[in-house]
């Protein structure tokens, strides 16, 4: 009786182990899904961050435009200058998020 009983328990033992090894392995794998996830994600807010600072940058740009007096044709012309130079950069970065 004493053999049968180590018997059963030996096998209880190895369908726990089994079960452990099965959930390390699914825990394991989540783990590294959530690590690419985590890359993905810091690579994203990063060009996010990088968005943000050339629309403040166009905001600026904006503003020293705004500023410049609207008398005379030179500064129209460097207005639109400006402006070409405003979407040349924004097509820049655009094409950079890519």
């Amino acid at each position: 009786m004493n053999k049968d009983l180590l018997k059963s328990q030996l096998g209880t033992l190895e369908r726990k182990l089994n079960l452990l090894l099965n959930e390390f392995g699914s825990i394991r794998q989540e783990r590294a899904q959530l690590r690419a996830e985590n890359e993905e994600l810091r690579a994203l807010l990063k060009s996010k961050d990088e968005q943000i600072s050339g629309f403040q940058n166009k905001i600026k740009i904006s503003k020293i435009v705004e500023g410049i007096d609207t008398e005379g044709e030179d500064s129209s012309e460097l207005k639109k200058k400006i402006d070409v130079y405003i979407k040349e950069i924004d097509r820049c970065i655009a094409h950079l998020s890519k």
